[in-house]
């Protein structure tokens, strides 16, 4: 549910943040006793994070369920493939950005072989050759920098973060190669099946996770919060100490 774009989503996106930060700010946002302490504002996520299920639920889940049963396996799979390989443009920039050149020659290989070989990237023949795909995006970059990651936050709309996530995703749509287009029906059809495409994917998870999660938010919370720091350090985050709280790049 976090890559619908519609004119000026970016702009959008940073007013989201803007009025959560106030929001939060005027309420207090208190932490629970028992809470984690990468959570501090708690019980407003929990609010968003049911209201987004909420919408999820009656708007995003039944789209993608009809989208999944209607279009056959290999026209999802091309999709997939193709505003992949327009990702893979972004990443290539944040990697160049990290100053990764093995990460960066990776990212801007697959994006040439792609598009040529893979017919604008519907045939992810990359992979095949053995070039993986490696995701950055502008909030691992300043995780790279140092930039602390900040409390976690989910937004209306737009799902869980980080407050720098949630700060770099102005920046992140001005990447969005397909958020840019000036063609309005265009650049919202696209987005509108990736969306589906996206929701689609996930429909088999979300209904393990109904049945194996006795809370959604906390799990959904630990998993997003520890998947993060595992792609902001490449895959080998530090060993965090017993008994202290873990680090927050």
């Amino acid at each position: 549910m976090t890559k619908f774009c519609s004119p000026g989503r970016e702009r959008l996106a940073w007013r989201v943040v803007v009025v959560v930060a106030f929001v939060m700010a005027g309420t207090g946002c208190a932490t629970r006793p028992d809470g984690n302490p990468r959570d501090p504002f708690e019980s407003f996520n929990r609010g968003v994070f049911e209201f987004n299920d909420g919408v999820d639920r009656a708007v995003f889940k039944p789209a993608a369920t009809v989208y999944r049963e209607l279009t056959p396996t290999l026209f999802r799979a091309g999709v997939a493939n193709f505003l992949g390989n327009l990702d893979d443009v972004w990443s290539f920039v944040n990697s160049a950005l990290q100053f990764k050149p093995k990460a960066a020659v990776n990212n801007f290989m697959r994006v040439n072989v792609n598009t040529v070989f893979g017919l604008g990237g519907i045939f992810d023949v990359a992979s095949e050759a053995g070039l993986e795909r490696q995701r950055e995006d502008f909030g691992q970059t300043l995780g790279h920098w140092g930039v602390p990651s900040g409390p976690y936050l989910v937004l209306p709309f737009l799902g869980p973060y980080t407050v720098r996530d949630a700060f770099a995703i102005p920046v992140d749509r001005a990447g969005d190669i397909v958020g840019n287009l000036d063609h309005a029906p265009t650049r919202n059809s696209i987005k509108l099946i990736d969306l589906l495409d996206t929701r689609a994917g996930l429909l088999r998870a979300g209904e393990a996770l109904d049945e194996v999660a006795l809370d959604k938010y906390t799990f959904t919370r630990d998993a997003f919060l520890q998947r993060r720091r595992y792609t902001v350090y490449d895959g080998n985050p530090p060993d965090e100490a017993p008994d202290s709280k873990p680090p927050v790049r």
